[in-house]
């Protein structure tokens, strides 16, 4: 139980900045093509307080601990709204506000690296190896933050990365998946299906971040 609680408290810094800051990352690009609604609603901001969801961000990931044993982590912040007929080139525009998303937690995944390069090379104290524990949990759930968000089903990122390059028929045929995605998803989740497909693309994301800065 201890080191379960070591566990929640080590992972709770970099899970809720790799869940809230990818919704956050949402609101800027959106706001940038031209739809304000996020920021109308104040919901472009850094601050993890404002997309913080009660289940999906604390209750969901602290059950998910406790259940594996601290071996797997999964949540899930407030959607940040998106009206998408309000970007100047809907369609165009689209894949940036839905690419906006993985690309914060791959950079969120760099900058984890970063850290614990830096704790590896600094003196081992009482500071380094929390830091070290941290970091390798912040690399981890932002790749598999980047890669769940970048399936190709609808109403991830990745289905909406899909809708904007397919053709346009095949984008509105396609998008008609979308009320039925998270039951997929979840169908594929406790098949295991998910899992096979994830685990090589995560490992492999994992290990070219962890090539890139040296840390074998």
């Amino acid at each position: 139980m201890n080191a379960l609680i070591q566990t929640i408290a080590i992972a709770a810094l970099p899970v809720i900045f790799a869940i809230t800051l990818h919704e956050a990352a949402h609101g800027y690009a959106a706001r940038h093509f031209g739809d304000p609604t996020a920021w109308q609603l104040g919901r472009i901001s850094l601050n993890p307080l404002r997309h913080i969801d009660p289940v999906g961000t604390i209750l969901i990931p602290l059950a998910i601990l406790l259940f594996s044993a601290g071996n797997f982590l999964f949540g899930y912040a407030k959607p940040v709204p998106v009206d998408f007929s309000r970007l100047r080139n809907p369609k165009r525009d689209m894949l940036w506000v839905a690419a906006a998303g993985p690309a914060a937690n791959l950079f969120m995944a760099l900058c984890w690296a970063f850290m614990l390069k830096l704790a590896w090379e600094m003196p081992s104290t009482d500071f380094t190896v929390p830091l070290s524990e941290m970091s390798k949990i912040g690399i981890i759930i932002n790749c598999v933050l980047m890669v769940l968000n970048l399936l190709p089903l609808p109403p991830l990122d990745g289905g909406r990365i899909a809708v904007s390059l397919l053709p346009h028929r095949l984008a509105w045929q396609f998008s008609r998946i979308e009320p039925w995605g998270f039951p997929i998803l979840l169908v594929l989740l406790f098949t295991g299906i998910l899992s096979d497909i994830m685990s090589p693309l995560v490992l492999f994301s994992a290990r070219a971040i962890e090539t890139i800065f040296g840390l074998y």
